[in-house]
């Protein structure tokens, strides 16, 4: 005999799994086969989770990948794992760590020895902290400023002689972006009790980033754009409490609903570091593969200001950006 709660359980299933497959058609897919055959591409935090399936996706269509990575070990695993999947070469481990001004310059500096041009830029590496851990960099800029916004930040501009015209820059942002807050007083934890929302704070800065960025480099035909990846499941919060991975593990499933794999995570950025139909839509959002209109009007003097007080705490650092 049947128990009853079977009655209940698989028509439950079955619905959740069709809510699920109807949700994932609505999530974008790249679908152009555009090869890049000759193409330079670096992906910083290519080791893990979507920098891995970008870089795996790009090196297929026949670039060269530069995975930047600050762990060594883990990189290489993750570059033999391609080599065997794809049968190709084509894969350069380069060490590099956003929380590191010195490795940064480190990086810019070695892959200007080796190479003469960089045709896409992925800058996906980021991290997430509790608000109250007050984690810094290396240098001493508050974590989640420093790696996901000033370390790129800084990384594109030491690139910047070397992008051709045609190259792309893509800058992995977030939806959260939409709950973040520039507060130039509080960039770094001048105050540190009204701290919050700080990796939502740093995926904003990542936006005005893209929206400065693109009128910098618009004359000379480099295209940038930002990206929301979606929810997707990696290890973005290995950093958080045991209290914050209860609450991941209780929303499990609604996880099961809205959380993405790497692979459909990843599958904005490959659009945007290859589809023609975009070539006009530099400074954009784009999120599902297609342009996001974000609730956030993104003001021209706060882009403008970020980048000057971007470049002075870098100027603080003993760090010009004219002469590095």
């Amino acid at each position: 005999m049947i128990p009853t709660i079977v009655y209940y359980l698989v028509p439950t299933i079955v619905i959740l799994i069709t809510v699920r497959k109807y949700r994932e058609s609505k999530w974008g897919k790249c679908k152009n086969n555009v090869k890049l055959t000759g193409k330079i591409v670096i992906v910083t935090g290519a080791n893990s989770g979507i920098g891995y399936e970008i870089s795996k996706e790009l090196c297929k269509r026949g670039a060269l990948v530069v995975m930047a990575c600050r762990d060594k070990q883990k990189a290489l695993t993750a570059i033999h794992k391609i080599q065997q999947e794809l049968s190709t070469k084509n894969l350069v481990f380069m060490e590099l760590n956003l929380a590191s001004l010195s490795s940064i310059k480190a990086f810019a500096d070695n892959f200007k020895s080796k190479f003469d041009k960089i045709d896409i830029l992925v800058n996906n590496a980021g991290v997430s902290f509790d608000d109250s851990s007050n984690k810094v960099t290396e240098d001493g800029f508050e974590i989640h400023f420093g790696v996901n916004h000033l370390g790129h930040f800084f990384l594109t501009n030491l690139l910047l002689d070397k992008f051709v015209s045609g190259s792309r820059i893509i800058i992995v942002s977030s939806l959260l972006h939409q709950k973040g807050k520039i507060d130039f007083d509080n960039l770094n934890l001048e105050k540190p009790n009204e701290a919050k929302n700080l990796y939502a704070n740093s995926k904003l800065a990542n936006m005005y980033f893209c929206k400065e960025l693109a009128k910098k480099v618009y004359k000379k035909g480099i295209k940038v754009y930002a990206v929301c990846p979606g929810w997707v499941l990696t290890n973005l919060f290995r950093n958080h409490t045991r209290r914050m991975l209860m609450y991941f593990i209780i929303i499990i499933p609604a996880a099961f609903l809205f959380m993405r794999s790497p692979k459909q995570g990843a599958q904005t950025p490959i659009f945007c570091a290859t589809d023609p139909s975009i070539e006009n839509e530099s400074g954009c959002f784009y999120r599902d593969c297609r342009k996001f209109t974000s609730k956030v009007q993104k003001c021209d003097a706060i882009s403008h200001e970020l980048w000057s007080v971007s470049e002075k705490m870098l100027n603080d650092k003993g760090i010009s950006l004219n002469s590095s």
